[in-house]
């Protein structure tokens, strides 16, 4: 198993993880697929040395990703990214996340960041606490801000200020 950046030749296994999501409506607003052709820009604007799109592989297959994207598009918050995990069906409850996330608070000063944000929906339970469990807090509730399949529902913004002790893991 690796931990790596992504590279262009990751791209349609990035975007079928990504689309496995949609259909729970627990972990993205997007409602229908998203092609290859239609995440590019996203996929050539992440930096290595600043918003890096990670892959994690293992047996030569990419079983999840990290990426870490501006927070708001304003240069007040540089030091601010948020990260987004997506782990393919066929990898969930293996402990997955915990490495990508982990990697992430660890790698995140090295970025010049100091505050991760992560934007989860409020029933996606096992993600609200594998963020808490390495110290995320909740910095914002938008209730009922998302229509998912007929069905209002809130989103929660976890932050944690990176560098700084946090509970343990």
């Amino acid at each position: 198993m690796i931990i790596r950046h992504a590279t262009k030749t990751d791209l349609p296994a990035i975007v079928a993880i990504y689309n496995a999501a949609i259909p729970s409506y627990i972990a993205t607003g997007d409602l229908e697929p998203v092609s290859v052709e239609s995440r590019l820009a996203w996929f050539e604007n992440r930096i290595p040395s600043q918003r890096p799109l990670w892959v994690i592989e293992i047996d030569n297959t990419i079983a999840g990703w990290l990426s870490f994207q501006s927070f708001y598009g304003r240069p007040a918050y540089t030091s601010t990214a948020e990260i987004s995990i997506y782990i393919s069906p066929d990898f969930q409850k293996q402990g997955l996340g915990k490495l990508l996330l982990e990697k992430a608070i660890r790698d995140s000063p090295n970025l010049g960041l100091k505050n991760l944000v992560s934007f989860i929906f409020a029933h996606n339970h096992p993600s609200l606490k594998l963020f808490a469990k390495f110290g995320f807090q909740q910095w914002g509730n938008l209730p009922k801000i998302a229509d998912l399949g007929n069905t209002e529902r809130d989103l929660i913004i976890m932050g944690l200020r990176v560098g700084e002790k946090s509970s343990s893991r």
